[in-house]
């Protein structure tokens, strides 16, 4: 019975703290996932309609099965841990009867001791001899009554033990297959809204945006931008060289500014 009780105590002891590590643990994991949700939400701003479409309903998804998880820890902390933990009275309750019990089998074992004592140092004194007998009895009387008492606490503690182990153990699988069955439905919701994402017309926004910032456009040849070389430049063409010279050497320095625009686009800290 003290076994019994003993062992009750370490075990249960171990599966408290156990699983009130895995549920803070649980929790833990739904704050993380929160902050996914919250970065994915600001990253879906920074791109083109499509992604930021998708990404929006992906993190919809998410964020519900946060909420699931939620609904875990909080069952797990109502279901699973306290029990576990209002456990230690009834196990300190149980202890304090096997205690009693053997402070009534140590007085009787005590009587015993003394009636033996008095039969071989007074064998004549019939008086102390039948008080010491007298004694005994009660004390035993007494422990036959304790032990019985005992064995109904330990029974009783044994057979409340065993269903309580399953019943706390069928509500922590109940709640975890709930948790997974539901977040297997959005998760698989989710991965269907990101596999119908097309990135086409998202390229072709920002292919757009691109051109439409650079500043380039389909330059028309130049014809007469030089002379024949058997034709000498007339006096009064020198103003028109001069012109294309520096025609030409705004558009190189149109290129060089656009080159630096996109260069400046490419090493920008990403979002």
């Amino acid at each position: 019975m003290d076994s019994t009780v003993t062992n009750a105590e370490k075990y249960f002891g171990q599966f408290c703290s156990l699983l009130a590590a895995y549920t803070r643990k649980t929790a833990r994991l739904r704050d993380k996932a929160d902050q996914l949700v919250k970065q994915l939400a600001d990253f879906a701003n920074t791109e083109g309609p499509e992604m930021r479409a998708t990404v929006r309903d992906f993190v919809e998804d998410l964020a519900q099965v946060q909420d699931y998880r939620q609904a875990e820890v909080e069952r797990l902390e109502t279901k699973v841990v306290m029990p576990l933990k209002l456990y230690g009275a009834q196990i300190k309750q149980t202890r304090a009867e096997i205690k009693k019990f053997k402070r009534v089998q140590k007085n009787e074992i005590k009587q015993l001791e003394k009636l033996e004592k008095l039969r071989r140092k007074s064998p004549s004194d019939r008086q102390m001899i039948s008080q010491a007998e007298t004694n005994v009895q009660r004390a035993s009387v007494d422990t036959g009554r304790t032990t019985h008492q005992l064995e109904e606490t330990v029974d009783a503690f044994q057979r409340q033990k065993l269903r309580d182990l399953q019943r706390i153990f069928s509500d922590f699988v109940t709640i975890e297959m709930v948790f997974h069955a539901k977040a297997v439905e959005v998760y698989s919701r989710a991965f269907q809204t990101l596999e119908k994402y097309s990135p086409e017309r998202d390229l072709q926004d920002f292919r757009a945006k691109m051109h439409g910032g650079s500043g380039h456009h389909l330059a028309r040849p130049l014809l007469d931008a030089s002379p024949s070389p058997c034709v000498p430049w007339p006096p009064g063409s020198q103003g028109a060289q001069s012109t294309v010279r520096s025609q030409r050497h705004e558009d190189e320095q149109s290129g060089d500014s656009v080159e630096e625009d996109l260069g400046g686009q490419e090493q920008g800290p990403r979002h």
